[in-house]
């Protein structure tokens, strides 16, 4: 079995982040978003597996070479720009072939993992096969109707009245069957080639189409808010490992990581959390589901359930929570008592207090 990653996405949602890198990109407990997706997919048995990338894909191709170190190959596959996902499979064909293949969106986080689906798709062979999830509000997805076999009956794409409270993940298994179904169909009313719309299709034409449920979680990072959660819950199986210098004056609380050559200078660090290769935190706090990324500085600061990525420094700043400080960025207290200093990008989110 193949696979195929979308990765073309632009991630306004993530800006200002995705100005500088794509949202795929984006680290997760120190390892970034596709990574995981990578991971994921050799665990199914995935070696193969097409990266479909967009304007930005010298950036991924830089971030993730050949595949080799992860144990897989990557055929990275240009887009000119996001037409859908069905439209994805369309300029895959020629690297899929007709051979089997899990579809797996780029930004998509589902923890616990999908073999037991995996399995069930090679085994049966349904045309089709989607992986849905019990969702709150069901009106932001694709959603799906099935029988009491598991069968879909109808996909809806963001329905005004949801007939399920099953979500469409963002993982898909699909025989060649679906060629044809992308083939056949048209842009919907914004324009794209939706992945609904063919496997509707093959539905429509009494096609094996089957739904599993996953019950484990489940959430696309294409929001800050759902960056920092999918951080919190990998934390969970921290386990603690110190391969850089802490001080008789600091204190380490439960499960916390020191990479290599990191520094922990009076400073006390309730985990879970994580401090990158090279980052020095000196009279410090940092509380639980905080991820501190390479060559960070963080000094006389109180921090947590926040994510610091490579090179940020903060310097002086107390009770910082539930933040995402970017690449290089510098973060310091003012110099008048009282009064905020800020250089604020395009689509950045700041809140101070009043």
């Amino acid at each position: 079995m193949k696979a195929l990653i979308l990765a073309g996405g632009l991630g306004s949602r993530l800006r200002p982040f995705s100005h500088s890198m794509p949202k795929q990109l984006i680290p997760i407990a120190n390892k970034p978003v596709l990574v995981h997706v990578i991971e994921s997919l050799r665990e199914l048995g995935a070696t193969e597996v097409g990266v479909v990338v967009g304007d930005r894909g010298g950036k991924i191709a830089e971030a993730l070479g050949t595949g080799a170190q992860f144990g897989v190959r990557l055929t990275y596959i240009p887009q000119e720009e996001p037409r859908g996902l069905a439209h994805g499979v369309a300029i895959a064909r020629d690297f899929l072939g007709d051979d089997d293949f899990v579809m797996y969106l780029g930004d998509n986080m589902l923890t616990d993992g999908v073999q037991d689906i995996a399995r069930d798709f090679l085994a049966r062979r349904p045309a089709a096969q989607i992986v849905v999830h019990k969702v709150a509000d069901p009106s932001e997805f694709g959603v799906a109707e099935l029988d009491t076999e598991g069968r879909v009956l109808r996909l809806v794409e963001k329905p005004l009245e949801p007939c399920s409270d099953l979500a469409v993940t963002g993982v898909y298994f699909f025989t060649a069957a679906i060629h044809a179904a992308v083939a056949a169909i048209r842009p919907s009313a914004r324009g794209e080639l939706e992945i609904t719309d063919a496997i509707q299709w093959l539905v429509e034409r009494g096609a094996d189409v089957q739904g599993r449920i996953y019950e484990g979680f489940w959430r696309d990072t294409g929001r800050v808010e759902d960056v920092l959660e999918c951080n919190s819950e990998l934390l969970k199986d921290l386990t603690s490992s110190v391969r850089g210098e802490v001080d008789a004056a600091s204190e380490l609380i439960g499960a916390v990581v020191i990479e290599p050559g990191a520094r922990i200078i009076r400073s006390r660090l309730v985990g879970p959390v994580i401090v990158g290769a090279g980052s020095v935190v000196e009279d410090s706090s940092v509380g639980p589901s905080t991820t501190i990324g390479q060559d960070c500085e963080l000094r006389s600061s109180v921090i947590e359930h926040s994510l610091v990525l490579e090179g940020a420094q903060v310097a002086g700043v107390g009770a910082v929570r539930g933040s995402v400080i970017g690449r290089q960025a510098t973060v310091t207290s003012g110099l008048v008592p009282g009064w905020h200093r800020l250089l604020v990008g395009d689509h950045a989110s700041v809140e101070v207090a009043a």
